[in-house]
């Protein structure tokens, strides 16, 4: 029968249960995880403090 397959096909454990690309809610689980993984690494950089250069005096 050709159509979408079902998660009773495959036999996943632990991580790849969650992350894995022959279920819908797999690669919806893959492309969630690298935007979050964008948005915080983006966040992170522009939220960190700036540290002023000890050495400069004007």
């Amino acid at each position: 029968m050709a159509g979408p397959e079902t998660d009773a096909q495959f036999h996943f454990t632990v991580i790849k249960k969650h992350f894995n690309s022959h279920t819908l809610t797999g690669r919806m689980n893959c492309v969630l995880a690298t935007h979050r993984n964008t948005v915080l690494t983006v966040l992170y950089f522009k939220l960190r403090s700036k540290k002023t250069p000890a050495g400069k005096v004007t």
